[in-house]
């Protein structure tokens, strides 16, 4: 299957490697900056591979090639747009988290890659972590029971350092804050473990230390479904001195899991009413993973190329792409306004909160 890569910064190295790791054919590369695509190549041994194209621009790598499946690593800001682009030329693509930083690009993703049959994953690897696989697994099993709450803890922390990598980190229009671009990941998988459907968030967002971004580095929400069940929401990048945990909690009738870790990768709390062999497996269960991206990317791209051999929908699709956007655009929303806000969610942009903790 033949393969290219938009964007090759910080976590285009985690992008390379899960093509590599599932043997897809790397066509060509594509950055505006030629020695970021020369520094990712040069880390897997690929720089005097004269088989891989280098672009500076997508859309004459998409009009110089037979490309299957791309992914978009670049800055937020662009997402959407190279997103569209690759869907009305047939090719099928992974986006990098958030999918889009306004719902109407969101809503336009979903729409116009079903009606022209191409697929779309969101990268939101983390739901192929083994701890999140096994909750999903005891939750679809009815395991839990009626569920009580959940919640998701995000707390790193982010220095001026690296802030300093890139000038588009911790703006409105091309990142937004630590819920956007940090807290996103843990964000969609409290929605995917709740149920999805979602009827009131009220948040509340501050800029306590990082003054020099225009954005929130500190985000709380309480988050009402449909289903009766209540959702909680902290995501900072304010720890001191360095990353703390990502962990998720979901509270059930019969049954209480707690993931933590840096990544929600590891099972630190594992009870359930009807426990069975297996459940003592799972129990302390952690997965080795050398940052916090962990090791989904992996999982993400194989389910994506047997989506599109086998024509179907990807495991973590453009609606759940949508759905984390709008959980965050709700908060925000919520914040600026002090109200809580209904969902869904419709024409809400990061841009509309530009300004918000200008001093």
């Amino acid at each position: 299957m033949k393969y290219a890569l938009i964007g090759c910064g910080r976590i285009a190295v985690n992008h390379m490697k899960a093509a590599i790791n599932n043997k897809l054919e790397i066509v060509a590369v594509c950055d505006v900056l030629p020695e970021k695509m020369e520094a990712l190549l040069a880390k897997y041994d690929l720089q005097n591979d004269t088989s891989i194209k280098r672009y500076t621009d997508y859309k004459q790598m998409l009009a110089e090639n037979d490309i299957t499946l791309a992914s978009i690593a670049t800055e937020s800001g662009i997402h959407a747009e190279i997103a569209l682009y690759c869907i009305d030329h047939g090719v099928n693509v992974i986006i990098e988290k958030p999918m889009a930083m306004n719902m109407d690009d969101a809503e336009e993703i979903v729409r116009r890659s079903e009606e022209k049959g191409v697929k779309v994953a969101a990268c939101h690897q983390n739901r192929f972590n083994v701890a999140i696989q096994q909750m999903r697994k005891a939750l679809e099993a009815g395991r839990f029971g009626k569920i009580s709450h959940g919640s998701i803890h995000v707390r790193w922390n982010r220095d001026h350092s690296y802030y300093d990598q890139a000038s588009w980190r911790g703006t409105w229009a091309q990142d937004g804050g630590c819920l956007m671009n940090q807290c996103i990941h843990g964000i969609d998988l409290l929605r995917w473990m709740m149920g999805d459907e979602v009827e009131e968030v009220y948040g509340v967002t501050k800029q306590q230390f990082h003054d020099y971004l225009e954005c929130e580095d500190i985000g709380m929400a309480v988050v009402k479904f449909k289903n009766g069940a209540v959702g909680t929401i902290e995501g900072t990048t304010n720890v001191y001195p360095k990353n703390l945990e990502e962990t998720l909690y979901l509270f059930g009738e019969t049954g209480t899991v707690k993931i933590g870790g840096t990544s929600t990768n590891n099972i630190d709390v594992w009870n359930f009413a009807d426990e069975t062999e297996d459940d003592q497996k799972n129990k302390g269960l952690q997965e080795a993973t050398s940052n916090v991206y962990g090791n989904g990317h992996t999982s993400l791209f194989a389910d994506m190329m047997d989506a599109i051999e086998h024509d179907r929908k990807p495991y973590v699709d453009a609606v759940a792409g949508r759905n984390a956007l709008e959980m965050i655009l709700a908060i925000y929303q919520s914040a600026a306004t002090g109200k809580p806000v209904k969902l869904p969610l419709s024409h809400v942009a990061s841009t509309d909160f530009t300004g918000r903790f200008d001093k």
